[in-house]
């Protein structure tokens, strides 16, 4: 038994540093300040401004219940272990097992910083060049996603697909909601590398496929940014799904065209036109509110004489199946000779990996 109160102990101490780290007690002292002022008989007259309150409450005290959890579920072990009971010895451990990946989880948390870390997402996947190949690893990929997010509980919705003309997509967007999605799936914005034997070529040569993947947080509520609408065109159509059947009888889909930035959006997954128009037009918001943040970023970063990821060009990623098996990130050197884990969502070790090397680098997530 002393093995395990031993491991509970350390836990215990790794997360009372953490706790201490992120200023539990002051977040409480927020929450405190933040209700009280809801109380005021003027709270709701402007109602913008007091949903957004709410909104830091509920995400506040999320956050300090799930930390003081995890604290009060090991207390409750180290009471248990304390005992002496070797009938309780296997339902300690199983207790200490589980407890582990919450600490390791939490602990990665822990070191998100960024002002939309704990923000919804949304994540796209162009096929790039490759053809049929490429159209196919677009396909890899947004199942390793799905996997990843269904592995880790958080809510999905596919907001529109196109598929591939013989095999795969063209391209996908998901909509994730749950807490710090944005700050995990940051780590996977670039161009991922296939290098395989093709399975769509009779001759059997190697060839490499590319996709990209973008990423921005999807920011709840009003944006504060001026879209005029002659800038946008917006076109109507109906979903379509595997063969370029028809999947609906009416052309609810919606898609925008931003013609000065060139960005393009769509929702086909509402179930009116109005709909997937209001949504495609948050997402719209939503994407050009990012590029405006990361060309701010840019700018800082080349002040600074940081370098710039070059864009699509840049794989941040390459996964080989032939003639060897290995997945390695090329901004870390994170790497693991198990293709087929990661492929079926094993992709922590990366997320990981990026984010510390971020800190190391920027003193921030």
């Amino acid at each position: 038994m002393e093995p395990l109160i031993n491991q509970l102990k350390s836990m215990k101490t790794q997360i009372d540093d953490l706790m201490q780290r992120m200023d539990m007690d002051g977040k409480q002292t927020t929450v405190a300040a933040l209700e009280e002022q809801s109380t005021a008989n003027a709270f709701w007259n402007n109602p913008t401004e007091a949903q957004k309150i709410m909104q830091q409450i509920a995400g506040l005290r999320s956050q300090i219940e799930r930390w003081q959890g995890l604290a009060g579920r090991i207390n409750d072990a180290l009471e248990l272990a304390a005992l002496g009971d070797t009938s309780l010895e296997a339902d300690i451990q199983q207790e200490v097992t589980d407890l582990e990946q919450v600490v390791s989880r939490l602990a990665v948390e822990a070191m998100f910083t960024g002002e939309y870390d704990r923000a919804n997402t949304i994540l796209a996947i162009h096929a790039g060049a490759g053809g049929t190949d490429a159209q196919d690893w677009a396909a890899m990929l947004e199942r390793m996603f799905l996997r990843w997010l269904e592995e880790h509980r958080y809510q999905v919705d596919i907001m529109e697909k196109s598929y591939g003309d013989e095999a795969g997509l063209k391209s996908v967007t998901i909509s994730i909601k749950g807490d710090y999605a944005y700050g995990y799936l940051k780590s996977e914005q670039g161009v991922h590398r296939l290098v395989r034997i093709s399975p769509f070529n009779s001759s059997g040569t190697r060839e490499t496929s590319f996709a990209k993947v973008e990423l921005w947080p999807d920011i709840e509520g009003n944006i504060d940014i001026e879209i005029n609408e002659k800038d946008l065109r917006i076109d109507t159509y109906r979903s379509s799904g595997p063969g370029g059947q028809n999947v609906q009888k009416n052309d609810t889909a919606v898609r925008i065209t931003h013609l000065p930035s060139g960005i393009v959006v769509a929702s086909q997954t509402q179930r009116s036109q109005l709909q997937n128009r209001e949504r495609a037009m948050q997402v719209l918001k939503s994407r050009l509110f990012e590029m405006e943040r990361q060309k701010h970023e840019a700018e800082i970063a080349a002040l600074k004489g940081d370098n710039v990821d070059a864009g699509w060009g840049n794989q941040i990623r390459s996964y080989v199946l032939h003639p060897y098996q290995l997945v390695k990130d090329h901004r870390t050197g994170h790497e693991t000779g198990n293709t087929t884990a990661v492929l079926n969502g094993e992709i922590d070790g990366f997320m990981e990996a990026y984010l510390r090397s971020r800190i190391a680098r920027n003193g921030k997530g």
